[in-house]
Protein backbone atom coordinates (compact mmCIF):
# COMPACT_ATOMS: atom_id res chain seq x y z
CA UNK A 1 0.00 0.00 0.00
CA UNK A 2 1.27 3.40 -0.96
CA UNK A 3 1.39 6.15 1.67
CA UNK A 4 -0.60 9.18 0.56
CA UNK A 5 -1.25 11.14 3.79
CA UNK A 6 1.35 13.75 4.75
CA UNK A 7 2.34 15.01 8.20
CA UNK A 8 0.09 18.10 8.32
CA UNK A 9 -2.83 16.11 6.92
CA UNK A 10 -2.22 13.42 9.55
CA UNK A 11 -2.29 15.95 12.40
CA UNK A 12 -5.51 17.50 11.08
CA UNK A 13 -7.09 14.03 10.88
CA UNK A 14 -6.13 13.24 14.49
CA UNK A 15 -7.63 16.54 15.67
CA UNK A 16 -10.80 15.91 13.64
CA UNK A 17 -11.09 12.41 15.09
CA UNK A 18 -10.73 13.76 18.64
CA UNK A 19 -13.39 16.40 17.99
CA UNK A 20 -15.80 13.83 16.58
CA UNK A 21 -15.20 11.41 19.45
CA UNK A 22 -15.91 14.19 21.95
CA UNK A 23 -19.42 14.45 20.49
CA UNK A 24 -20.12 11.05 22.02
CA UNK A 25 -20.16 12.68 25.45
CA UNK A 26 -22.04 15.81 24.37
CA UNK A 27 -24.90 14.40 22.30
CA UNK A 28 -27.81 12.53 23.82
CA UNK A 29 -29.77 9.47 22.76
CA UNK A 30 -28.99 7.58 19.59
CA UNK A 31 -27.43 10.68 17.98
CA UNK A 32 -24.31 10.12 20.09
CA UNK A 33 -23.33 7.12 17.96
CA UNK A 34 -22.70 9.43 15.01
CA UNK A 35 -19.52 10.34 16.89
CA UNK A 36 -18.14 6.95 15.91
CA UNK A 37 -17.65 8.38 12.42
CA UNK A 38 -14.46 9.74 14.00
CA UNK A 39 -12.95 6.30 13.50
CA UNK A 40 -12.54 7.04 9.79
CA UNK A 41 -10.09 9.95 10.11
CA UNK A 42 -8.38 8.15 13.00
CA UNK A 43 -7.68 5.03 10.92
CA UNK A 44 -6.61 7.00 7.84
CA UNK A 45 -4.19 9.02 9.98
CA UNK A 46 -2.87 5.95 11.77
CA UNK A 47 -2.23 3.95 8.58
CA UNK A 48 -1.07 6.98 6.50
CA UNK A 49 -3.41 5.94 3.72
CA UNK A 50 -6.68 7.45 2.52
CA UNK A 51 -8.78 5.37 0.10
CA UNK A 52 -10.47 8.47 -1.34
CA UNK A 53 -7.06 10.02 -2.05
CA UNK A 54 -6.08 6.80 -3.87
CA UNK A 55 -9.19 6.93 -6.06
CA UNK A 56 -8.64 10.59 -6.93
CA UNK A 57 -4.88 10.22 -7.38
CA UNK A 58 -4.09 12.77 -4.66
CA UNK A 59 -1.17 12.59 -2.24
CA UNK A 60 -0.20 15.03 0.52
CA UNK A 61 2.90 13.04 1.43
CA UNK A 62 6.09 14.84 0.42
CA UNK A 63 8.34 11.80 0.80
CA UNK A 64 9.14 9.90 -2.36
CA UNK A 65 8.88 6.12 -2.20
CA UNK A 66 12.14 4.26 -2.79
CA UNK A 67 12.18 2.12 -5.93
Amino acid sequence: MKINVGTIDKIVRFILAAALFSLFFVLEGNARYWALVGMVPLFTAFFNRCPIYSICGVSTCTLKAKS
